[in-house]
């Protein structure tokens, strides 16, 4: 069975037994239209900003480390900052060594939570995702430690497929959930998990759009890595495992602006005081900016998926 094959419903719904004790239930808010700028419709946001570490990630971490052997080197990932911050926080709960990778590009912020809050021990080098992730493959084949990747992996997108689970259960009736795109592990978690049944849309950066190139070239490639979500949103290429998940099951993938993102960051602020970092704003900036124009009476649900943040101007 290939991989992808695996990140189904049965197992996305197993995957959230096993994690359930150690992750939230992240609470969902409806906003009205008029507060966001928007005619017509009343969006839900999902806020998975309000989840430990700070990001959905802590998802995939604990399904890595709970569904997976665990060697005495511990374990080690590569990350832009927000899974390695999870998996930081879920080795230090299951009490396992970890060691991070991220690249130059990472916000103060969430290297200041992997090395202060979690207690990682942390490897700072390179100046994109790549290069981090390259060390970390050299420090995995060295030591025996266990690879936690960030969103190429069977256990990382069932984890994250629960965030669709606890959507459908709280906001059953939606008809199109906006989703950010890095790497793809969150989304083809969520699209595994809707199989269909609601119209899921992958939001990206202009200056970063691993989906929607692979999606043109029928297969992975290497993309743009640049913007203002570099450190989130900007991994080289979509996922191997995600790719075929998401060719199957996301409807649609748009791209916007930095400008966009950063009105995005400054209006979640603004109206509901809900600090998002600037990858996590790219859904409701594909909104926001007319790149997704949704159709009369359309229930829309937004993915706010991370706060890993010190930013509060959000000046471009």
């Amino acid at each position: 069975m290939a991989a992808s094959e695996s990140i189904t419903r049965t197992a996305i719904a197993a995957t959230y037994e096993r994690i359930r004790q150690h992750i939230r239930r992240t609470p969902v808010l409806e906003v009205h239209a008029e507060d966001l700028g928007l005619e017509g419709f009343a969006p839900t946001l999902k806020l998975e900003l309000t989840q430990h570490s700070g990001s959905f990630k802590a998802r995939g971490a604990f399904a890595n480390l709970l569904l997976r052997k665990v060697p005495s080197a511990g374990v080690a990932a590569a990350s832009g900052g927000n899974h390695g911050a999870a998996v930081a926080y879920a080795a230090m709960r299951l009490r396992h060594k970890a060691r991070i990778f991220v690249p130059e590009i990472s916000s103060p912020a969430k290297i200041a939570r992997i090395r202060g809050a979690h207690g990682a021990d942390l490897a700072v080098g390179g100046k994109l995702y790549a290069e981090a992730l390259a060390a970390c493959e050299a420090y995995i084949a060295e030591t025996g430690a266990l690879s936690v990747h960030a969103f190429d992996q069977a256990e990382t997108m069932l984890g994250a497929g629960s965030v669709g689970l606890e959507i459908e259960a709280q906001v059953p009736n939606l008809d199109t959930l906006l989703v950010a795109v890095g790497g793809g592990g969150l989304i083809g978690g969520i699209a595994a998990w809707y199989e269909g049944r609601i119209k899921v849309v992958g939001v990206e950066p202009r200056l970063a759009p691993t989906l929607h190139m692979a999606l043109a070239a029928g297969r992975p490639v290497d993309a743009p890595a640049g913007g203002i979500a570099a450190d989130s949103l900007a991994p080289k290429r979509i996922g191997e495992r995600v790719f075929p998940i998401a060719r199957r099951h996301v409807a649609t993938v748009v791209l916007v602006e930095d400008g966009a993102i950063a009105n995005a960051q400054r209006t979640l602020w603004e109206k509901t005081r809900i600090v998002a970092e600037p990858g996590a704003a790219a859904p409701l900036a594909a909104l926001l900016s007319e790149a997704y124009v949704p159709r009369q009476g359309e229930r829309i649900g937004i993915l706010i998926s991370g706060a890993n943040t010190t930013a509060v101007s959000f000046d471009l």
